[in-house]
């Protein structure tokens, strides 16, 4: 074969090697297989049947196109399947991928690999540490000088070097099988010593690309992972800063009630035990429906009713199409808190308060109004994002929005001179969201109508 063929065919290969190893870590199925360190033998099967088909298609299209010799990385996938998922992973890919050869006469090529494969993941076995085997490279010199340094104090081998000697001393089996049995084995082969050479470093850098590859995705699945871990920390540490701010809150309506309505005041701790007990039940939900939302309000509303009494109306105008809807649970007490202690508390006269919820455009707006003194225009805090807010509670809503939905969500206040204040959110509809969750209320709620008026009995 002409020298620059080999070359030209040596090239395409590296190209080849890359093509299927990046085609098969865009398989959400395939990364999720790679990340596992321990594997069934069902699981172990299933990856060499996922990860093999591609390369046995390349060994059948060597047979079938003429002068396509780069097609077939069968000896590097056996390499590669035994030395991520071990023995049997390795055998079984060795005899996946040479089947097509084997039907072409090239019957030696099913055993060698099925060798090869089967030493790959002896080698894994050996190996303490699993990283070693992503971060294998065919540039040894680094690793060379590491084994020298490291063994005039204590000698050990390096399985980065012990894996290269093995594809090297593989390759050179395979060289020469190839030249003694030309009719039953396949193998690329030179008289020019630079080709020859060549040969060696490229069936090294068909193993080295696709593990770098593979690494690459497995360090982006464990970001991943470790981003949602710490959102979900940063979520229950928001969710811990509302609760003891809330029950704080309510504790102190209770002890306002204690000397001179007695009655009164049991009945609030009664209340406020169901709320505790909602509060436990939702723990471990960040989502809740708005129904459940609602419903977790009233039992407040009727703790600051029996506060209030006539003075405190609550108004609820609620989209029946938006209470299915996934919201963030313990989004609304803050904001109807701030109402309350804010807006209708420093009146004499109390006031009201209206919640409105509706359903448009892939969204669900939700507003709490009320008629209270309002707020000073320099008291409202507009960060960076458009956001608006102000007191603990409803930072506490805003940093919420931002963590789950980031710009997708919006959040504005508005406090005109007149008085009153309007709290409007826009969260986007989740389409599905991993919920882990109880039944939220202690006591069912009632079938919200267009709009009802909640006042003290």
């Amino acid at each position: 074969m002409d020298q620059r063929l080999i070359l030209v065919t040596l090239l395409v290969k590296l190209g080849v090697a890359a093509a299927i190893a990046s085609a098969l870590v865009r398989s959400k199925v395939f990364k999720s297989m790679l990340f596992r360190e321990s594997r069934t033998i069902p699981e172990i099967l299933y990856l060499v049947l996922f990860a093999g088909f591609p390369f046995a298609l390349g060994v059948m299209v060597r047979g079938s196109v003429h002068n396509f010799l780069a097609a077939d990385l069968s000896f590097e996938a056996a390499i590669l399947m035994g030395v991520i998922a071990g023995r049997v992973a390795g055998v079984t890919a060795g005899a996946l991928v040479t089947l097509a050869s084997a039907m072409h006469g090239e019957y030696l090529n099913l055993p060698f690999n099925v060798l090869a494969g089967f030493l790959a993941g002896v080698l894994r076995q050996l190996t303490k540490d699993h990283d070693a085997i992503w971060s294998f490279s065919p540039f040894i010199d680094l690793s060379v000088y590491r084994w020298i340094r490291h063994n005039l104090r204590r000698p050990h081998i390096d399985w980065q070097i012990a894996f290269f000697l093995l594809i090297v001393s593989l390759s050179f089996v395979r060289i020469e099988l190839g030249r003694l049995f030309p009719q039953w084995f396949f193998s690329l082969d030179s008289s020019h010593w630079a080709v020859y050479a060549a040969i060696y470093a490229t069936n090294a850098m068909c193993v080295a690309i696709p593990l770098k590859i593979f690494h690459n995705a497995r360090i982006e699945m464990k970001l991943e992972e470790q981003e949602r871990m710490l959102l979900q920390a940063r979520m229950e540490a928001l969710q811990s800063q509302i609760n003891p701010h809330f029950l704080f809150n309510t504790l102190n309506t209770v002890s306002s009630l204690v000397r001179f309505d007695p009655e009164g005041a049991r009945e609030l701790i009664v209340k406020l035990a169901n709320i505790l007990r909602t509060l436990l039940r939702k723990s471990d939900a960040h989502f809740v429906p708005l129904r459940d939302e609602v419903g977790f309000i009233d039992d407040y509303l009727d703790i600051e009713v029996m506060r209030f009494g006539e003075k405190l109306r609550v108004v609820k105008d609620l989209d029946p199409d938006s209470l299915d809807v996934l919201v963030p649970s313990m989004v609304l007490q803050p904001l109807v808190e701030n109402s309350i202690k804010h807006g209708l508390s420093p009146k004499i006269d109390g006031g009201s308060i209206v919640l409105r919820s509706r359903l448009n455009d892939g969204h669900v707006t939700i507003e709490v109004q009320d008629d209270g003194v309002g707020m000073a225009a320099a008291s409202l805090l507009e960060p960076p994002t458009g956001l608006g807010g102000t007191g603990i509670g409803m930072m506490n809503v805003i940093e919420r929005l931002q963590v789950l939905y980031g710009d997708a969500a919006g959040f504005s206040v508005e406090s005109p001179d007149e008085g009153g204040t309007l709290v409007r959110m826009r969260i986007p509809v989740l389409q599905s969201v991993e919920r882990v969750m109880q039944p939220a209320m202690a006591t069912p709620v009632p079938p919200p109508n267009d709009r009802s008026v909640r006042t003290a009995e």
